[in-house]
């Protein structure tokens, strides 16, 4: 039945292979149980219902990408985008996270009516690739920078705005050596990197009393806090427009390169270098980001450490269906999510920066055209604490740089759009 159902013959696999497959996905990504919940806790969520809203969210995502688009690609609420909502959105522009979850709610019909329009693949393709390079990279730069600050390596001056902190604190030296073991780990491909290093560093603050000891298992917390109780109405004011089109053009952008990315060099794709069934991934994607707004979590996206899982063998959405499963059993370890410091999960904020930072090596540094506006996208990120003015940016330094410099055929009707909606955004405020 397996074999008939996900093609395993077809795509030279077996069920143990795509069994090891899913299994090493899930440890690439299973970091998000401590991270998300930390971070849409800042917002103001109740941190054991974002808890069950994030594992949910990947299970539903995932599960739909494996049975339905038959792609070992997983799925859970993403980073940066978690980022965005609670220190942008909530924190920064004072919106409630109600409003903010209606916002992701909207992104995601959204994005479900674009995944089934042909119009889908002539936005993506009409974005240039500099400005969707420039965006991971930037949105790497802003978890860095709240990584950094989580961990009391930088703290904020009156005069420098940062500074360096007290980097005697013991919370300060397990974070640091916390992040070498990602390091040293993944360079020897440890799978589950980032996991294994969270939980040590939890473990030390634990022996040395920094941190109360945690509990391991318990029934799934309540999800009563969270649920359904995005307002939607308030998201569809004309000022929070821009933060549901952000919302919708991220996860747009992070999942159409994902899915290339993991399965280039693999076979998956045609011969013209197109992906097979994009309609139904795209369609799990803006699914589980619906579901995850009622649930309560910020925006689902496609996992690019899904790549780990195809080097391991996967080639099928039964490697989805695994990672799923895992995600299941994880509602029963709420009190050890629940205990993970800040100091833990700090460093995973800095090494998924330095991961989504090499994406910056493919903007063409010979054109002055190309990568100016791309450095004014990742600087205008961390540094303006948003990732939609960082967007914004983006795309207005590089239409107005392309029309000074007469370079009119590099303009797409699109990025000429939204540099216009951004301008008056600015503008009119």
């Amino acid at each position: 039945m397996l074999d008939s159902y996900f093609k395993l013959t077809e795509n030279k696999t077996t069920v143990k292979r795509e069994v090891i497959a899913g299994v090493t996905t899930f440890l690439t990504m299973a970091y998000i149980i401590f991270v998300n919940p930390a971070i849409l806790a800042d917002a103001g969520m109740d941190r054991d219902a974002v808890f069950v809203a994030t594992c949910l969210a990947a299970v539903i995502g995932t599960l739909i990408m494996g049975l339905l688009a038959n792609y070992p690609v997983a799925q859970a609420p993403g980073m940066g985008l978690n980022a965005f909502f609670a220190y942008t959105v909530v924190l920064g522009m004072g919106v409630p996270w109600q409003t903010a979850l209606g916002a992701v709610f909207i992104s995601g019909v959204l994005f479900f009516i674009l995944s089934i329009l042909p119009v889908r693949e002539w936005l993506i393709n009409s974005i240039p690739r500099t400005l969707k390079v420039a965006i991971a990279g930037g949105i790497g730069f802003f978890l860095a920078i709240i990584g950094l600050k989580n961990a009391g390596i930088i703290v904020a001056h009156p005069a420098t705005l940062v500074t360096v902190g007290s980097l005697t604190e013991p919370t300060v030296i397990i974070a640091v050596l916390a992040f070498g073991l990602m390091v040293g780990l993944t360079h020897h491909r440890i799978p589950g990197a980032i996991m294994i290093s969270i939980l040590a560093a939890t473990l030390v603050g634990v022996l040395f009393k920094i941190t109360p000891a945690p509990g391991l298992m318990s029934l799934p917390p309540s999800l009563a806090p969270t649920f359904m109780q995005m307002d939607i109405m308030a998201a569809l004011e004309l000022g929070l427009l821009i933060v549901v089109f952000t919302f919708l053009l991220t996860d747009l952008f992070d999942t159409a390169g994902t899915l290339v990315g993991v399965t280039q060099g693999t076979g998956m794709l045609d011969e013209k270098g197109r992906l097979p069934r994009l309609k139904r991934a795209l369609m799990a994607d803006s699914t589980a980001t619906v579901a995850g707004a009622a649930m309560g979590t910020s925006t689902t996206t496609s996992y690019i450490e899904s790549l780990a899982g195809v080097e391991a063998g996967g080639r099928t959405g039964l490697t989805a269906v695994v990672v799923a499963l895992l995600f299941l059993l994880c509602l029963f370890f709420a009190p050890l999510a629940g205990a993970i410091p800040a100091y833990a999960t700090a460093p995973a904020l800095v090494f998924v920066a330095c991961i989504m930072a090499r994406n910056l090596m493919d903007i063409d540094w010979k054109d002055i055209t190309e990568y100016v506006p791309a450095i004014v996208t990742v600087l205008a990120m961390p540094l303006t604490f948003s990732i939609a003015t960082g967007i914004g940016f983006g795309f207005i330094s590089y239409a107005a740089i392309k029309m000074f410099s007469g370079k009119f055929r590099d303009l797409t009707i699109p990025v000429i759009i939204i540099a216009v909606l951004f301008l008056f955004k600015f503008v009119v405020g």
